[in-house]
This record gives structure tokens, C-alpha cells and sequence, in this order.
């Protein structure tokens, strides 16, 4: 099959399940810009306003707005960055590490189950495409 084929295809079965998945979020008091802001801390450590715009494909004012709604919800924390004065770098609180840790776990759990429910050839196919996909995912 062409890749033109598939492409229409995939894109919707991948929105589809990223919107499920959404729906599985154990707290509805963040965003899923704010999630995925807290989730790429979790992951990179410590960043700047700008390094994390980059990083969620975002421009620096939208980073800001949420930086500044996460700070207001005691999310992260803003601390003066050690070499350039000019720069702060933002870092998760242990309240936002445990929520996001816990969303994460719900959602597995969520994808588990349905996964278990496949026959072990499906599941071996989409073992074996995960890094197909992740390799899409990157510029």
C-alpha cells in the first residue's frame, strides 16, 4: 500500500487513541498543554521558558501563560538559573510529580488492559512499531 494510502489512515487511528487516552487524565484541573509542559519536566530536569517553548512546539508568551498558571497552582517552582542571571529555570513540586506520575499510571493501566485483550500477534506488531512511530514523531 502507498504511504499516500496510509497516511490519512494512521493519522486518524493515532488521534483517536491520543483522545481516548486523554479521556483516561485523572484530574481535570490541568490542561493537557499544562500536562505536557509538566510531563517534559519531569522527563528534561530543570528548563528555561525558552528551552521548553522549543520543546512543546510552542511560542515563548504561550510558554509563559502556562508557566505562570502551573506556578500559580503551586505546580512548579521558579528558581534564579546558576550561570546566566539573565534566565530562570522552572522545576516540577513533588504535588505536580504525583499527579502527573498517577495520570500516568492510570493511563497505562487503561492501555494495558486494552492491549491484553489482543491477540499476542497484534500486540507484537505494535511492539514492533513503536519506534517506527516514535521515529515520526521527531523532526
Amino acid at each position: 500500500m502507498a504511504a499516500s494510502n496510509v497516511a490519512p489512515d494512521l493519522r486518524i487511528a493515532v488521534m483517536r487513541l491520543a483522545r481516548r487516552l486523554r479521556t483516561e487524565r485523572t484530574s481535570d484541573s490541568t490542561t493537557p498543554s499544562q500536562m505536557a509542559v509538566l510531563g517534559t519536566l519531569l522527563r528534561q530536569g530543570p528548563m528555561c521558558p525558552a528551552d521548553l517553548a522549543a520543546a512543546e512546539r510552542v511560542q515563548p508568551p504561550s510558554m509563559t501563560r502556562i508557566l505562570n498558571s502551573l506556578q500559580d497552582a503551586g505546580m512548579v517552582t521558579r528558581t534564579p538559573h546558576p550561570t546566566d542571571r539573565r534566565q530562570v529555570l522552572y522545576e516540577t513540586t513533588s504535588a505536580a510529580r504525583r499527579m502527573v506520575l498517577q495520570d500516568r499510571e492510570t493511563r497505562d493501566h487503561w492501555l494495558a488492559q486494552k492491549l491484553s485483550a489482543l491477540p499476542a500477534q497484534d500486540r507484537e506488531t505494535l511492539e514492533r512499531a513503536i519506534p517506527i512511530l516514535e521515529s515520526l514523531a521527531l523532526d
